[in-house]
């Protein structure tokens, strides 16, 4: 199976070290750890590429490191994971080839990072700025603190290789989000609650008020939010990692 081959190499602690990939080198260490089950002191970390995302897209590479646990997993107290919530209604699963690959492809890396998890499958409602909808897969399993990692970096990771596997599996692009115990439904309700408070702002001011930068799927929360606000409209602008919502009052309101 593809997503087999891209984590066999990180899947048992080794003193020659052990190569982990990521969006970013931040995320390919991430990985790393969270693969390992080790903190960053307990491991020496050698940067042997650090990726690029090339041009329009093209000759993007990831980035690769190489860890080295300085100490074996067993020396580390394993801290004793809180049980998982059941979630009190499931969501819809989507019947389609690509939430069954994505389902599969998903499970067997979260099999060779030693988790045992419940995936669901949900389609998220599309976004007027957005192609494509968007499938969630959310997991839940014990020690999700882990998985997702600091900042949600290692579950960034974990993500950025599933739509590399989904993708070249069905060769072409399907849009999909990894969450964790709910934890980007938390950062959603957060995104709302900012949405609604620079909807007013930009209405008390009269000026078009610019977000930071957010991935798509981020960017997609903030104009569903407002889609149907009486006094403002939203707008994606920019290129790549540097595109941001901008929420522009709207004119001749009486």
């Amino acid at each position: 199976m593809p997503g087999k081959n891209l984590l066999q190499e990180g899947a048992n602690v080794s003193t020659e070290g052990k190569i982990f990939f990521g969006e970013t080198v931040d995320a390919a260490i991430a990985a790393g750890l969270a693969a390992l089950r080790l903190p960053r002191e307990a491991v020496e970390i050698e940067v042997l590429d650090e990726g690029s995302r090339g041009i329009l897209g093209i000759g993007a590479r990831m980035a690769r490191v190489r860890l080295t646990p300085l100490v074996t997993p067993e020396a580390i107290p394993a801290p004793t994971p809180a049980p998982a919530p059941t979630p009190a209604v499931p969501p819809a699963a989507p019947e389609s080839a690509d939430a069954e690959v994505a389902r599969s492809i998903l499970a067997d890396l979260l099999r060779h990072l030693g988790y045992s998890a419940e995936i669901q499958v949900r389609l998220a409602e599309p976004a007027t700025d957005e192609e494509m909808a968007t499938l969630v897969l959310d997991v839940q399993t014990a020690g999700a603190d882990t998985l997702i990692g600091p900042r949600g970096e290692t579950l960034a990771a974990l993500q950025h290789i599933v739509r590399l596997l989904v993708n070249r599996k069905m060769g072409r692009m399907v849009n999909l989000v990894v969450d964790v115990q709910g934890y980007k439904q938390r950062r959603e309700q957060n995104l709302r609650r900012l949405a609604e408070r620079m909807a007013t702002q930009a209405v008390r001011s009269g000026h078009t008020v610019y977000l930071e930068p957010m991935p798509p799927y981020e960017r997609r929360i903030i104009h569903l939010a407002l889609r149907d606000h009486p006094d403002v409209t939203t707008q994606s602008v920019g290129e790549g990692n540097r595109r941001r919502v901008t929420i522009i009052p709207r004119v001749g309101k009486e």
